[in-house]
């Protein structure tokens, strides 16, 4: 099939792979301009960029869709269908509407359960036992439309936002192959009314950890916001991100240290941390973290 490409971030770049393997001809890869980053602040490709680059594949990174001439210059790669995932940029009717077969969206959630930007962080900080892909037919509204194929997985008890991450990136990979060979035979099913929850953008506000909430709380908050923007505490007056936990047996003040292994008391229980970063320095596990800076038991965070 002549398929248009949309993405932007390293979620999106097995799925390109995954497009060029298949065998279908990508006509156009669109991603987000490149941004000013690092010391010199160099414009910096998008990972998708980086990939089409190297693949060959032309390249469009408009700031916007809504113009006509940018919607004449999609249409006229005569696509039969577009793959849109982590594109970040609200997709016009006209867009919409322009290939063939429409536009299919991978979306990293079960569908309508976190719908929005941040389904992945979402699902670990409820505590979400399972989650998935989605492969949505596109509509107007923000991931409103009709699923055609949906893939489900667990979430494991430790697991990171990070590592979930990267194991639906290759879940939707592999759903949108499965999708386009099986397209005539996909019946859309409609998103049901009930079930709907909204997966808001990950603001920084939201990272010190609550050593009064419950310790499953904790835990889910700490795995779910790892490794980006990554939970907080303070630790001797130092800022330190929390980047892995389990819940573990303990109790006492919200925010006490139990023992000599980093297990914190929270408001129910407790949680052990296994891996903790320091301002300027690489993530450590808790082991190798305790041998730069003395956590006693009894200290508080």
């Amino acid at each position: 099939m002549r398929v248009i490409f949309m993405g932007t971030p390293e979620f999106s770049v097995p799925v390109l792979d995954a497009l060029t393997r298949a065998g279908h001809e990508v006509v156009a890869v669109y991603c987000q301009p490149p941004r000013r980053a690092g010391r010199g602040k160099k414009e910096r490709p998008t990972p998708v960029q980086a990939r089409a680059e190297e693949l060959g594949l032309e390249v469009r990174h408009p700031v916007s869709l809504k113009g006509e001439a940018e919607q004449a210059a999609f249409a006229a790669l005569e696509a039969d269908i577009a793959v849109v995932v982590a594109y970040g940029l609200i997709l016009p009717q006209a867009i919409l509407d322009a290939p063939g077969r429409g536009c299919l969206n991978i979306h990293a959630s079960l569908l309508p359960r976190w719908r929005g930007a941040a389904p992945i962080h979402r699902a670990i900080m409820a505590g979400d036992h399972e989650t998935g892909v989605c492969i949505m037919q596109m509509e107007a509204g923000l991931d409103t439309g009709p699923v055609l194929l949906r893939k489900v997985t667990k979430i494991d008890a430790q697991e990171t936002t990070g590592e979930l991450h990267d194991r639906l990136s290759d879940m939707g990979a592999q759903a949108i192959v499965e999708a386009l060979e099986r397209l005539d035979d996909l019946t859309p099913e409609k998103q049901p009314d009930t079930g709907v929850t909204y997966a808001e953008k990950i603001d920084k506000s939201e990272a010190r950890v609550d050593w009064t909430r419950p310790a499953a709380e904790v835990d889910a908050h700490i795995r779910g916001l790892s490794p980006f923007p990554g939970a907080w505490c303070e630790v001797n007056g130092e800022r330190i991100k929390l980047l892995a936990s389990t819940v573990a047996e303990g109790r006492g003040v919200p925010g006490e240290v139990l023992d000599d292994v980093l297990t914190v008391a929270c408001g129910a229980g407790a949680v052990r941390l296994l891996r903790l970063q320091r301002a300027g320095k690489g993530a450590q596990d808790a082991e190798t973290f305790l041998r730069g800076m003395n956590v006693p038991a009894g200290a508080r965070l």
